[in-house]
């Protein structure tokens, strides 16, 4: 049965600078939306520098890069089953 699932999975894109540029991008657009959205931005533990992050505070950065994560797999995948990638 084993070597009926392997057949059956799907081949996996290789890094690229591509794939890397669209990870930044939708990471990007993922703190943007993060910026417009969090009522409190700042509530918890803050980085050493706050003002290099925008005011966000630790839980809020790894919550929008979170996101920006799920946005990018994504647009990865369905930019690779597409062809773009």
């Amino acid at each position: 049965m084993m070597p009926t699932l392997l057949a059956a999975a799907t081949d996996t894109l290789t890094w690229s600078p591509k794939t890397g540029m669209v990870m930044i991008l939708c990471n990007i657009m993922a703190i943007a939306i993060a910026k417009q959205t969090v009522q409190v931005q700042n509530a918890g533990a803050m980085p050493p520098s706050p003002e290099m992050f925008g005011g966000f505070s630790i839980g809020t950065i790894l919550g929008a890069t979170s996101l920006g994560h799920i946005f990018g797999f994504g647009a990865i995948l369905g930019l690779s089953s597409m062809g773009v990638l």
